[in-house]
């Protein structure tokens, strides 16, 4: 394998020299590198979907090396093809990677993560979670093209602080050495100084199950933390409930750091406490998906929800916040859910009421999302990514 120095390329364009547009290209050895893939989250699930259609439809290599899997399984289904490394680094969670606890592992990282890729030997290598190693790992073995995934927004970082300034110049610094940023939606963008950018969405998978739309539950999911924000839901339903006495809402999801508690308090206080439930975790969202008829999103972030895929993917209509960013790049107001103006719950609240007061404007609905998800559908995001990799790299002819 030899690298080339092909023009770069952006989203939406294709300047890939012509016979890179029609090789057929051969399997690749993949190395990805996340923080764990034990925990419920959009990365961990789109990294399953990902590196397993790469193993088994497109027959690659792929390694997944984490450094804080303690001892746990995956919890979603990769493929038994996929071989995974953990490098045991174990950083102290809840506090900075640059906490004087953690900085000191940090030269273990570099050593055991330096050493596996030598050991593996990967044509390409792809960091889709936050950590140290987003520092480093451009600088290792640069013959092999790296790339980064973002899977958060930057809209709400600001650079007040001597620290946070220091900070945004070590990632563009970074950034600057990686081969290609990955990137969610383009307003992401507007946060990146790189000209080394480019689009590629999150998948779905098509599905032959379709949600009935006839019970009267509204659906809501993720890790119960500040970024979800399940106490503005909690608000809106607030001002359905005489209207809606039996209607109910459902809250999917772990914990995180006590915010249950938090919200359970605001449920109580309110008086909802015969209306809205935590219901833990499900393993299968979109099977759990079939028996709502409304999938709620008030989250104060996003980038890319793989949740609201899902609900279109199973043709679950969608009322969801504005938020920065990705809710508008998935969603089709007024076609297969509405858009709502961030923070306005008022109108969030009106919104629910057309669908939760219509049957037959969820299922059509419904019937659009399913058709509106196959834009998203695996095997175009796949090519994407093997566009991507074709730009990257071209490979000698076997002999």
């Amino acid at each position: 394998m030899v690298k080339r120095n092909f023009p770069p390329f952006r989203s939406g364009q294709r300047k890939f020299p012509l016979f890179l547009s029609i090789i057929n290209l051969e399997s690749v050895k993949i190395l990805y590198l996340t923080d764990q893939t034990y925990l419920h989250g959009g990365i961990e699930k789109v990294l399953s979907q990902k590196a397993s259609y790469f193993s088994d439809v497109d027959g690659d290599e792929v390694t997944i090396v984490t450094y804080n899997q303690q001892g746990h399984k995956p919890v979603y289904p990769f493929s038994k093809k996929i071989k995974q490394i953990d490098l045991g680094i174990n950083y102290v969670e809840g506090i900075s990677y640059f906490h004087p606890t953690n900085l000191k592992k940090i030269p273990k990282h570099r050593y055991t993560l330096k050493k596996v890729l030598k050991e593996i030997q990967p044509e390409v290598v792809i960091s889709c979670s936050f950590g140290p190693d987003f520092y480093f790992i451009p600088f290792f073995q640069k013959q092999i093209p790296k790339i980064k995934e973002f899977h958060s927004t930057r809209h709400f970082i600001n650079y007040n602080s001597a620290k946070e300034r220091i900070l945004k110049y070590l990632s563009d610094y970074a950034e600057k050495h990686y081969d290609k940023i990955v990137l969610l939606n383009e307003d992401e963008t507007n946060y990146y100084k790189s000209d080394n950018l480019i689009i590629i969405p999150n998948p779905t998978e098509t599905d032959d199950r379709t949600c009935s739309l006839s019970a009267k539950k509204i659906i809501a999911a993720g890790r119960i933390s500040f970024q979800k924000n399940f106490e503005d839901l909690v608000q809106v339903f607030d001002l359905l409930k005489s209207d809606f006495p039996d209607w109910e809402v459902h809250i999917y999801g772990d914990d995180y750091l006590g915010r249950r508690a938090e919200i359970q308090s605001q449920i109580n206080e309110l008086g909802l406490e015969r209306n809205i439930f935590f219901k833990g975790v499900t393993e299968d969202l979109k099977e759990t998906f079939l028996d709502y008829s409304i999938y709620a999103m008030t989250s104060n972030h996003e980038t890319f929800p793989m949740v609201l895929l899902e609900a279109l993917a199973v043709g679950l209509p969608i009322v969801s916040y504005d938020c920065p960013t990705g809710p508008n790049r998935i969603v089709i107001d007024k076609s297969d859910g509405f858009i709502v103006p961030y923070k306005n719950s008022a109108i969030f609240a009106e919104q629910l009421k057309q669908l939760m007061t219509d049957e037959s404007r969820r299922k059509e609905m419904g019937a659009q999302a399913k058709i509106n998800a196959r834009r998203f559908e695996i095997s175009k995001v796949m090519t994407q990514w093997k566009d991507l990799f074709r730009n990257l790299l071209s490979f000698q002819p076997q002999t």
